[in-house]
């Protein structure tokens, strides 16, 4: 086995959400002016809609879209748009990773409704030739847990019928983005842009506010998912106010982050660094014998959450559950030395690595990285 390597990464945080802070973070860069503060306060609303243009500008949504926050980080967010929206018509949704099947069971066993679930094995993509533009769809665009994403959006159809609720946590501000293509698009905080966690955001289309309008769901719906009133779509969602009390804090940090995202270069940059990240780790994965990817299309590899599987044969030839015991070797030889945090893959997801490759990660550390996962693997094999 070789001696462990001799450089760290300086930022060895590559976890999937909370993910790494901006390079240069820091708490008292904060504007501490409103903490304290009423969140009904006019200073305190306005605050928050500041928070939402700027996040448009740095996302590039449309101009006609309306953006909300939610409660619950992008779960409470796309569990708003399944409760609210859910119901007129017929629903198809995609579960090829954890979070596709967890929202094709909350519309099945909680909402009541009969989905088609077009389902797919731990990293593949779902066959979408199936998709019906008269049918309501659900989807993640980017599959956190299994790092699988969209190849693209041509299987959408521009004319559709129904609405498509785009889970985006995990591509929104790392991924180009088909608006045209999608209805509803959710994320968090958490995610790309290192934020805090408890705050969601959809962003919705005039198709998406116009459902809102129409059609009342059959169930009651709880408030902190309300995103109708009794006229419709609350409006008053769109100026920056909120259906519960939310954390300024957290919203602070958030501007934060999205001031740093448009100050270097905006989208286009922050997607440029996500894949230089990922190009920096492919570069290893490829002349890597003990590890390959979980997905095995290189159109639907993620570049954001990327999903590794151990396929040295002496793993191969373990039971699951000594796969997984190897996995938590090599996190906590790691996380002893300082070298790297949270690799491990989701719990739900086959054993092997997950490392955030998202724009907030500096590519030399991701290059810093890979010898020390090397140094790691062996060392947990000879325990």
């Amino acid at each position: 086995m070789s001696g462990k390597p001799n450089v760290k990464p300086e930022r060895p945080w590559f976890s999937a959400g909370p993910t790494a802070k901006r390079p240069g973070w820091s708490s008292q860069a904060l504007n501490h002016d409103l903490l304290g503060r009423g969140i009904r306060a006019p200073e305190v609303v306005a605050r928050f809609a500041h928070g939402l243009t700027l996040t448009r500008e740095l996302l590039q949504v449309p101009d006609d879209w309306v953006l909300v926050y939610l409660p619950g980080s992008d779960t409470g967010a796309v569990e708003a748009a399944l409760w609210s929206m859910l119901g007129e018509r017929p629903v198809q949704v995609l579960a090829f990773e954890n979070f596709g099947q967890v929202w094709a069971t909350d519309i099945r066993d909680h909402l009541k409704l009969e989905p088609e679930v077009i389902e797919a094995p731990w990293g593949q993509w779902p066959d979408v030739s199936g998709i019906d533009p008269a049918k309501d769809l659900v989807f993640p665009w980017n599959g956190t847990t299994a790092g699988v994403k969209a190849p693209n959006s041509d299987w959408i159809a521009d004319d559709r019928e129904g609405l498509v609720i785009c889970d985006a946590t995990s591509a929104a501000f790392a991924m180009a983005l088909p608006w045209s293509k999608l209805d509803v698009v959710t994320f968090s905080f958490q995610k790309a842009l290192g934020g805090e966690a408890g705050l969601g955001v959809a962003a919705m289309s005039p198709r998406a506010v116009e459902r809102l309008d129409r059609y009342a769901p059959p169930r009651a719906v709880p408030k902190v998912l309300r995103l109708r009133d009794s006229k419709g779509f609350d409006r008053t969602l769109a100026s920056g106010s909120m259906i519960n009390t939310f954390s300024v804090w957290t919203l602070e940090d958030w501007i934060d982050a999205v001031e740093w995202g448009l100050s270097i270069g905006g989208l286009k940059t922050l997607i440029a660094r996500t894949e230089a990240n990922a190009a920096a780790l492919d570069a290893w994965v490829h002349k890597t014998a003990w590890v390959d990817y979980l997905a095995e299309n290189p159109a639907t590899r993620s570049t954001t959450s990327v999903c590794l599987k151990i396929v040295d044969e002496r793993v191969v030839a373990m039971e699951a559950s000594e796969r997984h015991a190897l996995v938590l070797r090599i996190k906590a030889l790691l996380e002893a030395e300082g070298a790297a945090f949270d690799v491990e893959s989701h719990r739900n997801a086959p054993a092997g690595l997950r490392i955030w490759c998202g724009c907030t990660v500096e590519t030399a550390d991701v290059e810093a990285l890979t010898p020390w996962l090397d140094w790691a693997f062996e060392a947990a094999l000879a325990e």
